[in-house]
């Protein structure tokens, strides 16, 4: 969210600027500008029989399966029924794919009702749909902490979030940086709930971590670590771990 506070600066204080319309040497991240306000071109020729929905479409629908390491052009040419080189008309590179992608998924963040007034209820709720919505494509977490200025459809879920946090006072940056620091929270909580997940499906592993910590905490050198794992249980769904985390994170935030 600074990237998208900085860029927006930036764009106020420029007058007459030439934009390079190449990435070449020395070229970094996805240019925004060509990739979201020009719509995408074809080759000169015969027409594709494929659109950039469908190409993104493919490629959300391999990452979802099997992770975003099996997205490659090859991969996602296979799916749509073209060669690779005429892909590269709609995506120039797998960077460029992976911004399509998110802001592609970013259309099912809809939101039906307008915010409450109850600042921290409506933030939880947005919560909840961001962690949903990275359940659905496991991929996210990993994909969002290299994206740097948010497609439309991803504009759309950050107004609602700026008007749920309207009441709080705060100025233009810090609600960004909230919705930042709140995004980061729900990715990384997704990451390690998934990670857990695959564990809990390996009984060896989990026994064997289990033996793991009661080694530690029976070795008399951690004494604050047994403390906390001999104190009383809390409920380990996930649903209920989540919002316990999310209680503290929203009940938290100092908005003076």
């Amino acid at each position: 969210m600074d990237d998208l506070r900085k860029s927006h600066h930036a764009e106020q204080g420029k007058e007459r600027e030439t934009v390079p319309q190449d990435r070449g040497a020395g070229a970094v991240g996805v240019d925004p500008e060509q990739l979201w306000l020009r719509p995408a071109e074809h080759r000169r020729g015969r027409r594709p029989s494929f659109s950039r929905e469908a190409i993104v479409a493919a490629a959300v629908t391999l990452a979802d399966a099997e992770g975003l390491d099996a997205v490659t052009m090859r991969r996602v040419a296979a799916e749509v029924g073209a060669g690779v080189m005429s892909l590269y008309s709609y995506a120039p590179d797998k960077e460029t794919l992976l911004e399509l992608m998110i802001d592609h998924v970013s259309g099912e963040l809809t939101v039906t009702h307008p915010p409450s007034g109850d600042w921290r209820a409506d933030l939880k709720a947005v919560a909840h749909l961001q962690r949903a919505h990275m359940l659905r494509h496991p991929w996210l977490p990993a994909a969002l902490s290299t994206r740097r200025v948010p497609g439309p459809r991803t504009l759309a879920f950050l107004e609602h979030a700026l008007a749920v946090l309207r009441p709080t006072g705060l100025d233009g940056a810090a609600k960004l940086e909230v919705f930042a620091q709140l995004t980061a929270f729900v990715a990384g909580h997704v990451a390690h709930e998934t990670a857990q997940a695959a564990v809990s499906r390996s009984p060896d592993r989990a026994a064997a971590e289990a033996r793991y910590l009661a080694a530690v905490a029976a070795d008399g050198r951690h004494p604050e670590l047994a403390e906390a794992l001999s104190a009383p249980g809390r409920p380990l769904a996930p649903e209920a771990t989540f919002t316990r985390f999310l209680n503290r994170l929203i009940d938290g935030l100092d908005t003076d």
